[in-house]
């Protein structure tokens, strides 16, 4: 079933704002991705690009990357194996790690990021007389991991610490790199201090886990390049390095982007100063894309019929697409292409699988959040989330007295 046609079968069904997350395409990119990768590099999700995936991404790989006690609760809910996980976050808190520990025992990997997260991981191992696997972050040169001093400081010790065992390096350094030769220089950087962590300390890395935050294109304009191009060219420069134990690469954004879309019908249309304007039941709230710069970018969208769910024909008109927040700020798209907008009429903004769900400002004037729909070709539509009610978390729970 192509995606135009299940969305006229979620618009039929469900009331609009909604989030609409295509497993079956998820599924797919992953296993694509992974037919193009050398054997001994494995894919990582990092859950905070769309925890909503998280349960689909753990039945068809070996990692998920886990940044935060919330994050921990979700795969806890799913019941996903601690072996899948790897525990990251530049804080961690004393109570939780001794809460994991008592829990799961040595399983799973954790990043460290600091001299004193090492130090606390090292003395709650010890306490519960656990072995723990662990990743030391390198810094990209924000408040993220440890400089290669640090690093080369625990290689140094590393003895000193028998209930710590460091599988290797994490390094990711941002998202949306557009040039090749920024993730070359990040994985020559990487190659050199396996190195000398190898001749200097007699040292081997078992692994790497590295985010090479390859780009998406989001906006209508930009340029595409084909999922095989570039996965070839990122398995090019892995296969040029001269560390040859396992690479685990760390994605979210480039896994999950393609596999959404955010759906909103148009409940108001008016012209100011001769400036034409949709009023949509969404907003700014819901729909978030990176690198967006004040509207003013066309992303990928489709605009259908309120009546009878098809493309619209015809003569197009730019509008203004503003969502339902009382802010001027929330403004979806400036002078979007429009055919005959008509009211109830639904546009779906596509390549929304990634950040969206999590990243909008939700309790903003207290609206609703939309609600989460899944498709797959076995269990056809399913709604997983209803819409929520946020005002609860913006005034007084009990009546004062």
């Amino acid at each position: 079933m192509d995606t135009i046609e299940i969305i006229r079968h979620a618009v039929k069904r469900y009331e609009t704002p909604f989030y609409l997350f295509d497993l079956d395409c998820f599924q797919k990119r992953i296993s694509t991705i992974t037919a193009l990768m050398d054997n001994r590099v494995k894919l990582c999700y990092a859950i905070k690009a769309n925890p909503f995936l998280a349960r689909t991404a753990a039945s068809c790989l070996r990692r998920l990357e886990v940044c935060s006690p919330g994050e921990f609760a979700i795969c806890e809910r799913l019941e996903i194996p601690m072996e899948k996980i790897v525990l990251s976050g530049v804080y961690k808190e004393k109570k939780e790690i001794h809460r994991i520990f008592s829990q799961y025992g040595g399983k799973g990997v954790y990043t460290v990021e600091s001299l004193q997260q090492f130090r606390l991981l090292a003395e709650e191992a010890e306490e519960m007389g656990l072995r723990i696997s662990v990743l030391l972050r390198l810094t990209s040169g924000n408040q993220f991991g440890m400089d290669e001093e640090q690093i080369h400081e625990l290689i140094k010790n590393r003895n000193q610490y028998p209930q710590i065992m460091i599988r290797g390096l994490q390094f990711y350094s941002g998202t949306q790199k557009k040039k090749k030769n920024v993730v070359e220089g990040e994985l020559a950087r990487l190659d050199q201090l396996l190195a000398e962590l190898r001749e200097r300390w007699g040292y081997q890395a078992k692994e790497l886990e590295y985010g090479p935050g390859l780009y998406v294109p989001y906006f209508q304009k930009e340029e595409e390049q084909s999922l095989e191009e570039t996965i070839g060219e990122l398995n090019t420069m892995l296969a040029s390095m001269a560390f040859r134990g396992n690479i685990i690469l760390e994605m979210g954004r480039y896994l999950a982007a393609m596999c959404g879309v955010y759906v909103t019908r148009l409940v108001d249309l008016k012209q100011n100063n001769g400036q034409n304007y949709a009023i949509v039941d969404g907003g700014i709230n819901h729909l978030n894309y990176y690198g967006q710069t004040m509207a003013m970018k066309v992303p990928w969208y489709h605009h259908l019929s309120g009546k009878t769910l098809e493309p619209r024909e015809g003569e197009q008109i730019p509008v203004t697409v503003c969502g339902s927040l009382c802010t001027v700020s929330d403004v979806l798209v400036k002078n979007l292409p429009l055919t005959e907008p008509q009211l109830q009429d639904v546009l779906v903004f596509e390549r929304t699988g990634a950040y969206s769900v999590t990243e909008g400002i939700y309790l903003f004037l207290s609206r609703d959040l939309p609600q989460i729909l899944f498709w797959s070709e076995q269990e056809g539509l399913q709604l997983v989330r209803e819409g929520i009610c946020s005002h609860w978390w913006n005034g007084e729970v009990e009546k004062r007295r």
